[in-house]
């Protein structure tokens, strides 16, 4: 089944594997340009929900008998709530959202959870945050791939 991207005018952007309604002003993009503005308001979104040393939680939906893959779902919690991260952060990182839940996710030999966070993080601030963080190594840490802690759950 084919995905197409649509622009809404209140600027939201879709992968959608239907043509939404005659009556909605929804405009069709190409690929490359969805994709990109796909991306783009994911970050919009993902950064009104997180802030550089908050904690994403992992919660393991798979791993293949090889165990060189696995689906992952992420979460936040806010005001005692949990919050599903997974959708916007496979469109950021550019990674598969698997029907049965879980970001997909390729390798093995580490924490893959650790990875994924990693990846979402560097995705969110790829030029880094504004202050740092955290440090590392002893140094004062603005690197946008160590922004986010991980807990699995």
């Amino acid at each position: 089944m084919s995905s197409h991207y649509y622009e809404y005018p209140n600027g939201e952007v879709h992968k959608l594997s239907f043509t939404p309604g005659e009556h909605s002003e929804a405009v069709r993009l190409p690929q490359a340009e969805g994709k990109a503005k796909r991306a783009e308001y994911c970050r919009r979104k993902l950064k009104e929900t997180l802030k550089p040393g908050d904690t994403v939680y992992c919660v393991l939906r798979h791993e293949s008998r090889s165990g060189m893959q696995c689906r992952i779902d992420l979460f936040t919690f806010k005001k005692n709530k949990p919050v599903y991260l997974s959708a916007y952060a496979a469109d950021l990182i550019g990674w598969a959202l698997h029907s049965k839940g879980g970001v997909v996710v390729d390798g093995y030999g580490m924490d893959m959870g650790s990875h994924l966070v990693y990846e979402l993080g560097a995705s969110m601030w790829p030029k880094g945050t504004r202050r740092p963080h955290s440090t590392r190594n002893g140094e004062p840490d603005r690197a946008g791939g160590y922004a986010l802690s991980r807990e699995w759950l």
